[in-house]
């Protein structure tokens, strides 16, 4: 009934409680939407979470998004969109923690921010310094969203699991890790970050000109965010590498940050990319290790 690569991901991810979740899942939407009074359309592409286009009791568009309901990722979204209160993001309309369920403003006309990087990276970048700004504002108390200090945990888990020089090289591991602990050591501000802002998360607007969709939500130094940018949009012909060098001194500028700690933070996270895919065995080293090699011999 579901597309086998989100079946096995799924399965893959959270073990039994993925399988349960799985097989209750065909009752679990037609539950939410008989509750929330949805009229549920074709689902898109799946990964990792179910989504589709509804419309609510007014006819209003919106989008549905159910997920694993011990998944911390569902959590921390629902607590960063709710902080962000549709201000420069997608609104959260209702949210089921229970259920794994959140009903979400659906971004129309939704082309991507990608759409500008071929022609126009400065302007595209100058959208996400924007929108970074906005976002970016002091946690507060009790907001259910991950430290960031937390993926430091991946590193060591990472170098735990491959103790030989595969497949990454270990030297960059090692240099990440390290790197990524003095910078939550040394970070100016704790902020809300949405966690994954890159192209293909900001979305052509009617409410607003581009709104961010999918985050994190992740609670730490500023300066992540700049990270996923560095090496995206992923799995094109753009040519990131030769983007980089005016893209770490715009955010730079934009963001009033030391360019050596841009150029750090964009290492860490392109490492942290490859970790987070190490596990996978269809990937194989792709652009994040690319930009990681090109920004290290600027490391400070």
């Amino acid at each position: 009934m579901f597309p086998e690569g989100f079946t096995r991901n799924v399965a893959t991810a959270w073990g039994d409680a993925g399988r349960d979740w799985l097989a209750g899942l065909p009752a679990l939407i037609d539950a939410v939407a008989r509750d929330w009074r949805l009229t549920v359309g074709a689902p898109y592409p799946l990964s990792f979470n179910w989504v589709a286009p509804v419309r609510t009791a007014d006819g209003s568009p919106a989008v549905l998004k159910l997920g694993v309901p011990t998944a911390p990722d569902l959590a921390s979204e629902a607590g960063a969109l709710s902080f962000f209160a549709g201000a420069g993001a997608a609104a959260l309309l209702n949210h089921d923690r229970d259920r794994g369920a959140l009903l979400l403003e659906r971004v129309e006309p939704g082309r991507t921010l990608r759409t500008l990087v071929r022609e126009h990276d400065e302007q595209a970048t100058a959208v996400l310094v924007a929108m970074m700004r906005r976002l970016h504002r002091p946690a507060p108390p009790g907001l259910p969203c991950r430290e960031l200090a937390t993926y430091g945990d991946e590193f060591a888990a990472y170098l735990r699991r491959f103790p030989g020089d595969g497949p990454i090289p270990r030297r960059l591991v090692e240099r990440a890790a390290g790197l990524f602990g003095e910078l939550c050591a040394s970070a100016p501000r704790r902020v809300v970050l949405h966690g994954d802002l890159h192209h293909e998360n900001v979305l052509a607007g009617t409410r607003e000109p581009w709104l961010a969709i999918d985050p994190h939500g992740v609670l730490g130094d500023p300066g992540y965010e700049i990270g996923a940018v560095l090496y995206n949009p992923f799995d094109g012909d753009e040519p990131v590498l030769d983007l980089l060098p005016a893209r770490v001194e715009q955010f730079a500028d934009g963001l009033a940050m030391p360019v050596e700690r841009v150029v750090a933070w964009g290492f860490v996270q392109a490492v942290l990319s490859e970790v987070w895919s190490a596990g996978d065995a269809a990937a194989s080293p792709g652009q994040a290790r690319d930009v990681a090699l090109s920004l290290q011999p600027r490391l400070s």
